[in-house]
């Protein structure tokens, strides 16, 4: 029984220690389905006050536009959305994106997770992960 006790006090030190921390994923990084939500409030709203943007929005959909886009970071992130559209290489064929429309999108999306105080490291993982789709959009 004197045996036992040792092993009953570790195991029971080893139960309060819990799980090892983790660093957040991704998605709660950028605040969930919440914190998504609002980039891509932010997004949209810097495309309609950014010049270089804004006409290529004037015949979309935004609450498509904004559902989707949600979805596509969301999922992106590793969170629970899956997105359902169509490809990227789809999405923007016949728009002739050249690198400056492209780069003036990522410049808004800094903008709209600057104003969700998106931490520069989290909005690096997420430009990291978005950026092979670079090929998809431009010039299609």
């Amino acid at each position: 029984m004197r045996r036992l006790a040792p092993l009953a006090a570790l195991a029971l030190l080893a139960a309060c220690a819990g799980a090892p921390n983790r660093e957040p994923t991704l998605y709660e990084q950028l605040g969930g389905r919440d914190g998504i939500a609002a980039i891509t409030d932010h997004l949209l709203d810097a495309f309609a006050r950014d010049p270089r943007v804004a006409p290529t929005f004037d015949h979309v959909d935004i609450r498509r536009f904004r559902r989707y886009f949600a979805d596509y970071l969301c999922q992106t992130a590793d969170g629970p959305c899956r997105y359902t559209g169509d490809p990227m290489s789809e999405v923007h064929r016949g728009m002739h994106i050249d690198e400056a429309m492209f780069n003036a999108v990522v410049q808004d999306l800094i903008i709209a997770m600057d104003r969700e105080h998106v931490p520069v490291r989290v909005q690096n993982r997420l430009l990291a992960r978005l950026a092979p789709q670079r090929k998809d959009i431009i010039y299609h």
